[in-house]
């Protein structure tokens, strides 16, 4: 099963922690001794105690993860300004599920996230991933749980075993949010600019109308609104409820300006509200 045009960016960047006062020539407060280093870049001053994580540690660690527990995946990479960074990890060799009139596929996916700005927490999680759609539903809430053990000179990642996690994601979770997927797919929309107005009015993520002055449907409205048509067109399939959840879910992870944390959390209440329509 291959996968196109999954984004690549670059994940190993040269990156360091080192003394303030040596790169500055001033003395600096408590506190505030290090510097993380970036591609070239200050993007974050620590204490001397902070545990500096690098990418290369973390992601690799959990690529290896997947190897060692006999799983095919295929890997998508978001860079923001050499600050904070995912790792998806689509599983690609069981386990996919059909739907949309058989013409997507939902696969699990692990997502990692690390950031060297102090901007994201170092976590991982499971998801789905939308094959056609090409994106990401962040709305499973199976963690990956790791321990990072800082030393003076050392920081030490402990992952655990990843065939047993993801063989318990399957049977506690996939297949009961799968069923919800399956759901959504059976309302169909007779008016999709209320069903917009509805999940704004509950969310806010933005306004539906242009201004307080203007109530034609606002540029995030209307690529919303574009999104459903698009995918009705493409999948063959009336607008629904399943349609309008990946819309939004497309709008937020692509246009909104949020840390990948907010993101998740945002698709989490986003797709419970969508479910309520039920």
């Amino acid at each position: 099963m291959y996968l196109s045009n999954l984004q690549q960016d670059d994940l190993y960047l040269p990156n360091e922690m080192v003394a303030l006062d040596l790169l500055t020539g001033y003395p600096s407060r408590k506190g505030l001794e290090n510097a993380i280093l970036s591609n070239g870049k200050i993007v974050n001053v620590v204490s001397k105690s902070y545990g500096h994580l690098s990418n290369r540690l973390f992601f690799e660690k959990a690529e290896n993860m997947l190897i060692e527990a006999g799983l095919s995946f295929q890997r998508r990479s978001i860079n923001r300004n050499d600050r904070s960074f995912v790792l998806d990890l689509i599983i690609e060799n069981k386990n996919y599920f059909e739907v949309k009139n058989n013409k997507d596929q939902i696969l699990p996916m692990l997502r990692f996230t690390n950031s060297y700005d102090g901007s994201e927490k170092t976590t991982g999680h499971f998801g789905f991933y939308l094959k056609v759609c090409a994106k990401g539903l962040h709305v499973a809430d199976t963690s990956v749980a790791f321990s990072v053990r800082h030393t003076r000179n050392n920081t030490e990642l402990v992952m655990p075993k990843l065939s047993d996690l993801f063989e318990k994601f399957l049977e506690n979770e996939y297949y009961s949010i799968i069923t919800n997927f399956c759901k959504l797919q059976t309302v169909k929309l007779l008016d999709t600019k209320q069903f917009v107005m509805d999940i704004l009015k509950q969310i806010n993520l933005f306004k539906y109308e242009c201004s307080d002055k203007n109530p034609s449907p606002s540029k995030k409205s209307r690529e919303v609104l574009e999104i459903i048509d698009q995918e009705s067109l493409l999948l063959d399939e009336a607008p629904n409820l399943w349609l309008g959840y990946n819309a939004f879910n497309r709008v937020l992870h692509t246009t909104l300006k949020k840390s990948f944390q907010r993101q998740k959390q945002l698709d989490q209440k986003l797709f419970n509200t969508v479910l309520e329509m039920l």
